[in-house]
C-alpha cells in the first residue's frame, strides 16, 4: 500500500493520475496547503521542503517528496509509463524535466501574478503570459508528429497534463495550439485520468474547451 499525501493542485494530481494508471493500491491523505498543513511537523518528516505531493511506499519502506522523483520511482517500480533503458527512457526523462523546470514553474507564476493577484505587478503579468505562450508553442511543436510528448504515453505526459488543465487560469486558448489541444483532450478522456483528477476530492470537472 502507498500513502499519498496530496492536495487538489497540478503537482498533486500528477501522482494520483499515475497511481490510477498503474493500478497501484493507495490511500490518499489530504494536506490542505491553504491552511498551511504542509508545514506541520509530521508532514515535514516526509517532505522536508514542505511541498506536496509526497508518498510513503510501505512495501519498500521508502518515503519520497518531489513529484518528478515520485513519478520516476513509480515507473521503475512497475516497469510501466517509462521505457526502462535506452534513448526512449532518456527522451521521457527529458520531457519530464521540461515540465519540472519549465512548464510547472512558469505557469505557476502566471497563476500567482495573473489569476490570484491581477493588477499588482503588470511587468510580471506580461512576462509570464508571454512565457506561457512560448511554452505552449514548444509543446504544440513537439506534438506535431507524435501522439505523446516522448512518443508513447508516459510519466512526461502525466506530469505536464495537469498544468495544461489550468489553461483558463493562464488565459490560454487551446484552439490556438491544435496539436496540444488534441493531446489534452485525448488524455482528459482516459478513465484513470478522470479518477486521479478528483483525488483527494472533487472540486471541479476537468476543463474542456468549447
Amino acid at each position: 500500500m502507498i500513502d499519498l499525501y496530496t492536495w487538489v493542485t497540478p503537482n498533486g494530481r500528477k501522482i494520483s493520475i499515475a497511481l490510477e494508471e498503474l493500478g497501484l493500491p493507495y490511500n490518499s491523505i489530504e494536506v490542505d496547503i491553504g491552511k498551511g498543513k504542509q508545514f506541520e511537523a509530521d508532514f515535514l518528516k516526509i517532505s522536508p521542503n514542505g511541498k506536496i505531493p509526497a508518498i510513503i511506499d510501505h512495501d519498500e519502506s521508502i518515503s519520497l517528496m518531489e513529484s518528478g522523483a515520485i513519478l520516476i520511482y513509480l515507473a521503475e517500480k512497475t516497469g510501466k509509463l517509462m521505457p526502462q533503458s535506452g534513448p526512449a527512457k532518456w527522451k521521457t526523462i527529458e520531457w519530464l524535466m521540461m515540465q519540472m523546470g519549465g512548464v510547472g514553474p512558469m505557469l505557476g507564476q502566471t497563476h500567482h501574478f495573473v489569476f490570484y493577484n491581477e493588477g499588482k505587478a503588470p511587468y510580471a503579468e506580461e512576462r509570464y503570459l508571454k512565457e506561457n505562450a512560448r511554452i505552449y508553442g514548444v509543446l504544440d511543436k513537439q506534438l506535431e508528429d507524435k501522439e505523446y510528448l516522448a512518443g508513447n504515453y508516459s510519466i512526461a505526459d502525466i506530469a505536464t497534463w495537469p498544468w495544461i488543465s489550468r489553461y483558463p487560469r493562464q488565459r490560454m486558448d487551446l484552439h490556438e495550439y491544435p496539436n496540444l489541444l488534441r493531446w489534452y483532450l485525448g488524455i482528459a478522456s482516459r478513465p484513470a485520468v478522470q479518477r486521479g483528477y478528483n483525488v483527494p476530492k472533487k472540486v471541479e470537472d476537468i476543463p474542456i474547451p468549447d
